[in-house]
C-alpha cells in the first residue's frame, strides 16, 4: 500500500523507505487526533479579549501509559484542541495511587535486596513510568520511555567521568603525604570539578528525561549547548556570591530561560519571556521577613516564582498558567512531612502522588493548542547526566 503520510512510495514493511514513517503508529496517532479529547474547559467567548496569560510546561508531569510508540513520525493534529472565538483553558491531570505505587515500591525494594542493589536502577524505572503515566492532557496520558539499562550505564559513566577523578583529587594527596600545598592546590582542582560538572549534570538529566517522555505518540527533546549552560551557571553563580545573593532571582530565572526555551514537543519549541526582575522585590521582601517569620516566609516566594515561571511559558500560541499560593504550598509540605514522619517513611508513594496532583491540579494551559504540523525525528540521549543528578541530588525537571 501507499504511505499513508508521504503517499509517494509502496511500503512493504512497517517503515516507509521514503519518510522513514512508522505506518502502523502513523494511523494509529491520526485515529486518536479524530477523537475529542476527554477534559477541556471552555469559557465563553469576549469580542476582543487581550492575549491569555502566560503560563508554562509541566515537564514535570510526564506520564507512562499505552499510548502510540514514541518512535513515530505522525503528525500531532488535532481541531478539537483548537477552539476558535473562545477562549479555552487545556487542564492537567492526575491519576496516580498512592497504594498502587506503594505495591510498586515493595517489589522494587525486595528485587534491589535480592540482586545487591543492582535492580535499583529498573526500580526507579518502573516508578518513572507508573508517575508519567498518570498524568494527562486533553484525555491522554503522558509516558516514559526510559530503560534501567540506560540507567545503570549512564551511572557507571557518570562514576568514571566524575566520582572517581573527585574522589582520586580527594585521597591521592593523603595518601601520598604530599604536604598542605598539595592539599590545596587537590582540594581547587576538586572544586573545579564539581562546579563544571554541576552543571553538566542538570543539563544531561534535563535532555534525557525530555527525550524519554511522550504525549500522543510525540517525544519531547532539549536542543540546548551543554557548553552555554555551563557559562551561564558558573557567571550566575559568581555574580550571586558577588552582590551577597542579591542577583538570584535574576540567575534563577537565566537558568530557568534556557531550560525552557530550547525544550520541544516533537518539533516545536516552547517559550519563555521572563526576565526575573519582577521577582526581585518578592525577594528582598522574603530576606526582611525571614527571622520574623521563621523562614515561612519562602514558602509564599516559592509560590510567587512558580506562578511567574509558568506564566511566563509558552507554546505556540498558547500560555501556561499557575495557581499555587504559598498557603496551598506549606500545606502540601507540612502534611508530606506529617505523613513520612507517622509512617516512618513508608508513606513517600503517597507523598509522590500528592505532589504529582498538586502540580497538575495548579497548572493550566490558556489559548489555542494548534498541534497541525508537529512531528519528529527522533534522537537518543545519554542518561549520565540523569546519573550525575541523582549522585548529586538535583532536581531538574521543569516544576
Amino acid at each position: 500500500m501507499a504511505c499513508p503520510r508521504c503517499k509517494a512510495a509502496e511500503v512493504s514493511g512497517e517503515r516507509c523507505p521514503r519518510c522513514g514513517v512508522v505506518v502502523a503508529a502513523y494511523l494509529a496517532a491520526l485515529e486518536k487526533m479524530r477523537r475529542a479529547p476527554g477534559h477541556r474547559e471552555t469559557a465563553p467567548a469576549a469580542p476582543a479579549a487581550p492575549p491569555a496569560a502566560p503560563a508554562q510546561l509541566a515537564s514535570a508531569q510526564p506520564s507512562a501509559t499505552n499510548g502510540p510508540p514514541a518512535t513515530s513520525s505522525a503528525p500531532a493534529t488535532n481541531g478539537a484542541l483548537t477552539a476558535a472565538g473562545a477562549r479555552v483553558v487545556h487542564s492537567l491531570a492526575f491519576r496516580g495511587r498512592g497504594g498502587t505505587l506503594f505495591g510498586i515500591q515493595i517489589v522494587n525494594m525486595l528485587r534491589a535486596l535480592l540482586t545487591l542493589g543492582v535492580y535499583y536502577f529498573w526500580g526507579k524505572v518502573r516508578v518513572r513510568r507508573y508517575v508519567f503515566g498518570q498524568a494527562e492532557l486533553g484525555g491522554d496520558r503522558f509516558a516514559y520511555h526510559g530503560t534501567g539499562g540506560e540507567l545503570a550505564r549512564g551511572f557507571v559513566t557518570a562514576m568514571v567521568l566524575f566520582i572517581l577523578p573527585v574522589v582520586a583529587l580527594n585521597l591521592l594527596p593523603r595518601l601520598l603525604e604530599a604536604g598542605p600545598a598539595a592539599e590545596a592546590v587537590a582540594q581547587f582542582l576538586g572544586y573545579v570539578v564539581v562546579s563544571v560538572f554541576v552543571p553538566v549534570a542538570m543539563v544531561g538529566a534535563h535532555r534525557y528525561r525530555l527525550s524519554r517522555t511522550s504525549w500522543r505518540g510525540i517525544r519531547f527533546a532539549f536542543r540546548g549547548r551543554t557548553w552555554d549552560f555551563v557559562k551561564l551557571f558558573l557567571a550566575g553563580s559568581l555574580l550571586t556570591t558577588l552582590t551577597l545573593g542579591l542577583y538570584y532571582p535574576v540567575f534563577d530565572t537565566r537558568r530557568r530561560a534556557f531550560m525552557v526555551s530550547h525544550a520541544q514537543f516533537g518539533n516545536r519549541r516552547f517559550g519563555f519571556d521572563g526576565r526575573g526582575g519582577q521577582l526581585m522585590r518578592p525577594f528582598l521582601l522574603a530576606l526582611l521577613l525571614t527571622l520574623p517569620t521563621l523562614g515561612l516566609c519562602w514558602f509564599w516566594y516559592a509560590a510567587r516564582k512558580r506562578r511567574y515561571f509558568w506564566t511566563h511559558t509558552t507554546f505556540g500560541r498558547a500560555r501556561f498558567r499557575s495557581t499555587v499560593t504559598g498557603r496551598l504550598l506549606l500545606s502540601l509540605t507540612l502534611g508530606n512531612v506529617l505523613l513520612l514522619a507517622v509512617t516512618l517513611g513508608l508513606g513517600w508513594p503517597w507523598v509522590l502522588v500528592r505532589n504529582g496532583r498538586f502540580a497538575c491540579d495548579t497548572v493550566k494551559l490558556d489559548g489555542a493548542l494548534d498541534l497541525s504540523g508537529i512531528v519528529q525525528a527522533p534522537r537518543p540521549e545519554a542518561a549520565t547526566g540523569d546519573a550525575l543528578s541523582t549522585f548529586l541530588g538535583m532536581d531538574v525537571g521543569i516544576a
